[in-house]
């Protein structure tokens, strides 16, 4: 079946689209405007072959603009266009506009991409034709080009973030899952009520469709003068346990703050409740979320790399009966750094700070009285914790921050965590 195409976009489509970014993002905008009989040029400072700057000259030949997430709003680049009077687009703002099947779109601080991967797994187990899509490193616009733009029964189960939703225009969605709202991403917003707002916008976009929204993300409305409809509302946090999540990731939080939102919408569109605790039990979590690793002379090592904000953090320290080996540090992404290590302090041991943050790190820690050492390598944290460690006791890497300060991505951090764990007694590692 062919695109469908708006009409308003035609005409900015026959000149040459310009695109932001050469990332994921930014290739699979390229493959759909080449798929849509358009061009697209890209703009990239670091991507060999890509255009380097982005000149009011350039900007009066692109009519159309599309960007990744990368690029903030104030991106001189995006101002440049924007004066010439070029419509500026985001990657799944873009994206939507061609995509003729329902979208059931998943936001939060933490667990989105849990949900999508679990909600597209129970519809897939009901011969339902779901793909995950967005924010989970395959972009609304690769599914987009792949399917053509879908049909009327494929479902998108779009992860959106922040910096997605933030500058909304065109995208819709059937159905969107809120699952939690904590401190996060404070580089990028101006502070914890831009963030809100950013992520509010995804549910202005859902005109005339469901929402739902978890317990903290209520209390945040509340405080932002945000009104959600009573309908709107589900009760996520310290809900009692359910027998028939037993064995299941879903069975502790805080995984089972993603299965109430997920059973809150699979109720509402009248799916049979046993198909989802089927599915529950079949639905295995992603790799670098809270996973065990290895045990090694007793004691058990963990991957939760994935952590890259406070609240994550304290997530997986919560399903600890006791107190930990942490490893955290990395790249600063704002947020008060002392209340967040005053909160885990009774839950740690000792933490092995690693990454641009450990400074900083180091005097909150000497503050709030919680044992440490600066490591200058993931290498020498996991030797060190590993020397330390007894029979019975947990290593935790969950860092709390992102990675790019010493990684490609938390997935380079994770899998390195792990080869150091396996390779445990093999060699000495300097510090």
């Amino acid at each position: 079946m062919p695109f469908l195409v708006p009409d308003f976009i035609k005409p900015l489509l026959a000149e040459p689209v310009a695109v932001f970014g050469g990332g994921v993002s930014g290739q699979a905008v390229l493959d759909l405007l080449k798929r849509l009989g358009a061009t697209g040029i890209l703009f990239d400072e670091k991507q060999p072959g890509a255009r380097g700057t982005f000149t009011a000259a350039e900007a009066a030949v692109h009519r159309l603009v599309v960007f990744s997430p990368g690029f903030r709003v104030d991106h001189p680049w995006l101002e440049t266009a924007l004066k010439a009077g070029s419509t500026c687009l985001g990657e799944t703002d873009f994206a939507a506009l061609f995509w003729r099947g329902t979208v059931l779109a998943i936001t939060g601080t933490n667990g989105k991409t849990t949900l999508t991967e679990f909600l597209t797994h129970a519809l897939r187990s009901m011969k339902r034709d779901a793909r995950a899509t967005g924010n989970v490193g395959f972009p609304f616009s690769a599914l987009v080009a792949e399917t053509e733009g879908g049909v009327f029964d494929d479902v998108a189960v779009c992860e959106v973030s922040s910096f997605q939703s933030e500058t909304f225009v065109h995208f819709r969605a059937d159905a969107a899952l809120w699952t939690n709202f904590a401190e996060d991403h404070l580089e990028r917003h101006a502070g914890m009520r831009a963030y809100f707002e950013a992520k509010w916008r995804l549910f202005d976009r859902t005109v005339g469709g469901v929402m739902f929204a978890g317990s903290s993300v209520q209390h945040y409305a509340a405080q932002y003068d945000r009104v959600l409809p009573p309908e709107t509302c589900v009760a996520t946090a310290d809900q009692p346990a359910d027998v028939l999540l037993r064995g299941t990731v879903f069975e502790f939080y805080p995984q089972r703050e993603n299965f109430l939102l997920a059973a809150a919408w699979w109720h509402r569109a009248g799916l049979p409740e046993t198909a989802l605790y089927a599915a529950a039990q079949s639905f295995q979590l992603g790799r670098h979320r809270l996973t065990r690793v290895a045990e090694h002379e007793g004691v058990t090592y963990w991957n939760d790399s994935k952590a890259t904000n406070f609240h994550a953090v304290e997530g997986a320290l919560a399903s600890f009966p006791v107190p930990v080996f942490l490893i955290a540090g990395g790249k600063s992404k704002g947020g008060d750094l002392g209340s967040f290590v005053r909160r885990i302090a009774p839950r740690v041991k000792h933490v092995y700070l690693i990454g641009e943050t450990k400074g900083t790190l180091a005097g909150a820690c000497i503050a709030h009285d919680v044992p440490h050492t600066l490591c200058a390598t993931l290498a020498y944290a996991v030797q060190l914790a590993s020397e330390t460690a007894v029979s019975g006791d947990h290593v935790l890497l969950s860092p709390g921050f992102a990675s790019f300060d010493m990684f490609r991505n938390y997935e380079q951090r994770g899998e390195q965590f792990e080869q150091f764990v396996n390779n445990l007694g093999a060699t000495a590692v300097s510090p």
